[in-house]
Formats: C-alpha cells, sequence, structure tokens
C-alpha cells in the first residue's frame, strides 16, 4: 500500500508564487507596456523585475498542478478524476467570470472611454454581450483554469496509465535525471517549442487560438507529473543541483539582458535567446522546489490559512481525502 505524502513544500510554493502574481499585476499597472489600465507615470526600471518573474511565474504553477495531479489519482478513477477537475476549476471560473472579470472590464472601458455610465448600468446591459476584447465576456486573468482543466481532461488516460504501472519510460527519466545536470533534459521540448513554434503564435489566452501557450504549459504539466513520478528519485537529485541550478539562472537571465541592450533581432539572436530563456526558466523552477524542500516541507498552520485564501472557492466541490490537491 502506498504511504499517503503531504509536500508542504509545494502548499507553500502555490502560495508563494500567487502572492508574487497579485504584486506582478499590481506591477502591470506602472510598466512601459501595454496593459487594461495604465498609470499616467510609468517606471522603466520596472520592466526588469517584471520580465524576469514572468518568465517562470506561470511555468512553476503548471508544474506544480502536474504534481498534484500526480497524487490526486492516487484512489481516483478516470471519470471520478475529470468530475472532481470539472467542479474545482468550472465553479471558480464561472463564478469569477459573472463576479469578479466584469468590474475590471468596467473600469477598462471607463479608462479608454468607451463607457460612461454606471457600473450597475454595464453590469445591466452590455457586460455579457460579445466576446473580449471586440466585446466584453472574458476570464481575463482566470485563464489558468480552463487551460489547466483542458490538459486534465486531455492527459488523464495517459496519467492514470503511468500512475498505476511501472513504465519503462519512468524507469528511463530516472536514470536521465541522476546524471549530471539530468534535470535538464526538460529544458530539450521547451527549447523546441520556444524555437520553433513561439515566433508564429502569439499568446492570447483566448484557448482556442493560443497554440504556442497551450504547446508549452502542457508540457510543464506532464513534466509536473514525471518529476513527482520519480518519487524520491527528483527530490535526491534536487539536493546535488540547486546551487549550480541558481548559477545558471542568474548568467541565463543576465544574458537575456544583454542580448536584449545590445544586440538586433535575427536568426543566431533568436536560436540562442531562445535557449537561455527556457534554461533560465528551468533552473529557477529547480532552484525554488529545491529550496522550498529544503526549508518549507514542515506542517504550518499558515499554510493552511494561505490555501484557502488563495483559492477559497475550492471548499464548493466535494471534499477530497488526498493528501494534495493539483490546485
Amino acid at each position: 500500500m502506498e504511504t499517503k505524502i503531504r509536500r508542504y513544500d509545494l502548499d507553500w510554493l502555490r502560495v508563494i508564487v500567487f502572492g508574487l502574481l497579485i504584486f506582478y499585476h499590481v506591477g502591470m499597472f506602472f510598466v512601459p507596456w501595454g496593459w487594461h489600465v495604465k498609470n499616467n507615470v510609468t517606471y522603466d526600471w520596472l520592466r526588469w523585475p517584471m520580465i524576469f518573474l514572468n518568465q517562470w511565474r506561470l511555468p512553476i504553477l503548471f508544474v506544480i498542478s502536474g504534481m498534484g495531479t500526480y497524487y490526486a489519482l492516487g484512489k481516483r478513477s478516470l471519470w471520478k478524476f475529470n468530475l472532481e477537475r470539472y467542479l474545482r476549476l468550472g465553479i471558480p471560473l464561472g463564478v469569477g467570470m459573472l463576479l469578479i472579470v466584469p468590474p475590471q472590464v468596467y473600469f477598462e472601458r471607463l479608462a479608454n472611454a468607451q463607457f460612461s455610465g454606471s457600473y450597475f448600468e454595464f453590469f445591466t446591459t452590455i457586460a455579457f454581450e460579445g466576446i473580449y476584447p471586440e466585446g466584453n465576456i472574458s476570464w481575463h486573468h482566470l485563464w489558468f483554469l480552463p487551460y489547466l482543466f483542458l490538459f486534465s481532461l486531455v492527459l488523464s488516460p495517459i496519467l492514470v496509465y503511468l500512475r498505476r504501472n511501472e513504465t519503462k519510460f519512468v524507469e528511463w527519466i530516472k536514470r536521465q535525471i541522476q546524471k549530471p545536470y539530468g534535470l535538464y533534459i526538460f529544458v530539450i521540448p521547451l527549447y523546441v517549442l520556444e524555437a520553433c513554434v513561439e515566433p508564429f503564435f502569439d499568446i492570447t489566452h483566448a484557448l482556442i487560438d493560443d497554440w504556442f501557450n497551450i504547446s508549452f504549459s502542457i508540457v510543464l504539466f506532464f513534466f509536473g507529473f514525471l518529476l513527482i513520478a520519480t518519487k524520491d528519485t527528483f527530490w535526491e537529485c534536487l539536493k546535488s543541483i540547486k546551487t549550480k541550478a541558481l548559477f545558471i539562472g542568474i548568467i541565463a537571465f543576465s544574458s537575456q539582458v544583454i542580448i536584449w541592450l545590445f544586440f538586433e533581432d535575427g536568426y543566431i539572436i533568436h536560436f540562442t535567446e531562445a535557449m537561455l530563456k527556457v534554461v533560465n526558466i528551468w533552473s529557477w523552477i529547480l532552484v525554488l522546489f529545491a529550496y522550498a524542500a529544503q526549508y518549507l516541507n514542515r506542517p504550518s498552520k499558515t499554510t493552511c490559512l494561505c490555501n484557502r485564501a488563495v483559492y477559497p472557492l475550492l471548499h464548493f466541490a466535494p471534499k477530497s481525502k488526498t493528501k494534495y490537491s493539483p490546485l
């Protein structure tokens, strides 16, 4: 019988990353590039911490969600898992699109002189007419929820099989990550997507036409599942690479900044920057997992409280007996 495990470090990481998302979205009000609503004064220096945070903030959430899915599939059938995903992700999405997103669209319309009435007038007339940005129906920052549901639904047959069977594929992954810098094998698929798919598809968060974002994020989600499938192997490998990953991440991001400041676009620059970007993303993901495992993997009342604050509508869904939930 499999021992039940609670990864408190994953709980903490999710809380910390969601906390950073709050500061990130506040920062979007003040950075030079466009956003829904902008401050009259912007700060050019703010772009650097924002870019740094932006590269790995959502990738690590998809990895954590993939890890949580491994635990969630422990005692669930395929049907029950997908039903629970629908309830845990669909209800918050529906409530958010009904109550949380419309005020955001309303203030954007006011700021851009596209509407002049009260919020009550907006909500009862055009709030649910047309698809954003031409119309007003949108999931805005809640796009993570339908994407995560899609990934869970599409991959669930494969994940259930891998969860319940000792496969040669997982054993191969175990052997690879035990090699020096073996954890960086996951960079290869990310690099192919970044170098060869990203130039052709803008990130839209609209699901139906967001091919690069979908492919990149679903790969990260699957990676998270695979890493936990290796069980103690992954956590042991993290211990030996955490300092190296920290230095690699610093070098990779610094190199990107140098390219942005001093080099013009071109094929060589594109493929070089793509490699630096995915190495940077993966390095900081490894660093955060490693140091969280070292310092945060212990029970805490604060963690429990913060988890409820991060995702309060989760408790509308049936209670789970699983020791860890993907969201």
